[in-house]
């Protein structure tokens, strides 16, 4: 082995050590809050891959979609026949294509009976709220409503909350938060969202 090898395999050690010693540290059982916000791509792709994760092992899934709702979904579409997912959309669909605030409201309204709903379900292992937080930010909802519900959910149940600008205090009670970036983004020169990649 060369020495080149050997400062290689000692290093490793290191890190496993160090990586073995985080692992047994974490002893805590319970659900998460995860945050997927900023202004890049992929956070209700984020979503959904961790929604096919827990159908994947049978766990039963709520999904609320707060905006994209008369859009087309590859992801809805493909698993939306799965015994174990249930899905609510907010029929409205982008509130800047609406320009309605009485009936975005009502819809968002209806959409959180929805939430509610799940989230008071200790059957319901995974409850994403897609795009939940345009409707804090537009006044749709109440952030206390929200924060209220997700404080009272089941111990085991995880949440995931997607959206751009996410509310502080939704960063402030998560466990993770995921910030996405665009460092470059197709739509910016010009290029079309598509079909199967985009949406």
């Amino acid at each position: 082995m060369t020495d080149r090898d050997t400062r290689h395999q000692r290093s490793m050690q290191k890190l496993k050590q160090r990586v073995d010693e985080r692992v047994a540290a974490a002893q805590e059982q319970r659900g998460l809050l995860l945050v997927f916000t900023g202004n890049g791509k992929g956070k209700t792709t984020a979503a959904w891959g961790t929604v096919t994760r827990a159908l994947g092992y049978g766990y039963k899934v709520g999904v609320v979609q707060f905006i994209k709702g008369l859009w087309e979904c590859g992801e809805r579409e493909r698993l939306h026949d799965d015994p174990n997912l249930d899905i609510a959309v907010m029929a409205t669909g982008f509130t800047w294509e609406t320009q309605n605030r009485d009936s975005d409201t009502r819809a968002c309204e209806q959409a959180w009976q929805h939430a509610e709903r799940m989230l008071a379900d200790p059957g319901t292992y995974l409850v994403v709220l897609d795009e939940i937080t345009y409707m804090l930010k537009f006044g749709y909802l109440d952030i206390d409503t929200v924060t209220r519900a997700l404080t009272q959910r089941p111990a085991e149940q995880t949440v995931i909350v997607t959206g751009r600008n996410a509310h502080r205090e939704l960063i402030e009670m998560a466990d993770t938060v995921t910030e996405m970036h665009d460092v470059k983004h197709a739509f910016n020169a010009g290029i079309q969202a598509r079909r199967g990649i985009d949406y």
